[in-house]
């Protein structure tokens, strides 16, 4: 089944003018494929995955607390993806709301705050201790890829990831969720796995994996945009059980398809038909149709 359906998402990745990798494990089965999976991809907000999950790895060795107030300075208010660069610098939230906005709204004031309160290092560290051996954290706060999407991206210079490595993470999470050894795999707790899936189903860009998936399906996952890169990677649930997991990285993605339609816009729908494409299948074999 796994082959067929492998087969079936490839087809829909020829039908477009940009390259496509992606990873999907069906969690049922244990049973994985990908196309390009090991292929090192512009990582863009994928990224912040991990930065939580480093986070809450401090979290857990009493280096940080959730409840700790954390002041956005004005430093960090220069992104092109969130809401606190529009507010005033000086306000103090909490950790944990921190780690809430960086995901389901993608803030990079957020972010940069938290890179610099981990540390790249620390953040580098974390990846290779989880076995993410393709993902590289460079900048706490990249550069505005739109400024630089006419050019091929330097991926010795930019954050970078590969669509395995994130179905990987995204795995040791949601087995984490209920497995210790997993969670500790992350140097967390099951009670530390069970938050970080709760944010990433908080999350509000919701135009690609869960798309055209059934209304209310529970998707936990995190979009990323970097110029002609657009990237989403994700749990998706099925009555509340996590049922497969699937990244998808895209590249080299039109301004404008020959037909007019905007280039990002048929990237959004590409990942959210591959998406429903495995949910059809995998949630078919589930119930035994």
């Amino acid at each position: 089944m796994m082959e067929r359906l492998a087969t079936r998402l490839n087809e829909l990745c020829g039908t477009h003018p940009f390259e496509t990798g992606w990873y999907l494990k069906d969690l049922s089965s244990g049973e994985s494929t990908h196309r390009r999976g090991d292929v090192v991809v512009p990582s863009a907000s994928t990224r912040k995955i991990s930065i939580m999950m480093a986070a809450l790895r401090a979290v857990h060795t009493g280096r940080f607390s959730l409840d700790q107030p954390v002041t956005i300075q004005a430093k960090y208010q220069i992104s092109n993806s969130g809401c606190f660069q529009h507010l005033r610098p000086g306000f103090s939230v909490t950790l944990h709301d921190i780690l809430v906005m960086m995901i389901v709204v993608s803030d990079n004031t957020c972010t940069g705050t938290i890179a610099d309160m981990l540390g790249l290092d620390q953040i580098n560290e974390f990846c290779r201790s989880a076995g993410m051996t393709g993902t590289t954290h460079r900048q706490g706060i990249p550069p505005n890829p739109d400024a630089q999407a006419d050019r091929p991206p330097d991926l010795g210079r930019i954050n970078v990831t590969t669509p395995a490595d994130v179905g990987l993470l995204l795995d040791l999470v949601q087995q984490g969720t209920h497995d210790a050894r997993a969670a500790g795999r992350l140097g967390g707790t099951p009670e530390l796995c069970r938050l970080a899936v709760d944010i990433l189903s908080w999350q509000l860009l919701n135009t690609r994996l869960p798309a055209l998936l059934p209304t209310g399906t529970k998707v936990a996952h995190k979009t990323g945009t970097a110029g002609r890169n657009i990237n989403d990677a994700g749990i998706i649930f099925q009555d509340d059980r996590p049922a497969f997991i699937l990244t998808v990285y895209t590249g080299g993605v039109p301004e404008e398809l020959a037909d007019g339609t905007p280039g990002k816009a048929a990237a959004d729908h590409h990942i959210a038909r591959l998406c429903r494409t495995c949910w059809d299948v995998l949630s078919a074999k589930r119930v035994g149709v």
